[in-house]
C-alpha cells in the first residue's frame, strides 16, 4: 500500500462510527479501571468473542448504563443541612 493509500485508509476508518469497543476502551468509556470493568461490569454484558478478542457492543454499554442509573435526589429540595 502506498503512503497516500495508507493515509486515505486511516482517514476513512476514523469517519466510520465504532460499533464495538475492546475491554480497555469500554472501561475507559465508562470511567472505570479494567479490573473493575472485568469483575463488576463485563459479567452483565453480552460480548462478542473471537479467539482471544473480546468486543463489547456500544449498545450493550448504553443498555447497562440505562439499567444501572439511579435517580438523583436534588439536595436543594431537602433544605439546609439535608433537613
Amino acid at each position: 500500500m502506498t503512503v497516500r493509500a495508507d493515509r486515505f485508509a486511516e482517514r476513512d476508518q476514523r469517519s466510520v462510527p465504532r460499533m464495538a469497543l475492546t475491554r480497555t476502551e469500554a472501561a475507559a468509556a465508562l470511567g472505570v479501571g479494567l479490573t473493575t470493568f472485568k469483575e463488576q461490569i463485563q459479567p452483565q454484558l453480552r460480548i462478542v468473542r473471537r479467539g482471544k478478542v473480546r468486543l463489547i457492543p456500544v449498545s450493550e454499554l448504553e443498555r447497562w448504563l440505562r439499567e444501572n442509573a439511579e435517580p438523583v435526589i436534588d439536595d436543594d429540595r431537602l433544605g439546609p443541612a439535608g433537613s
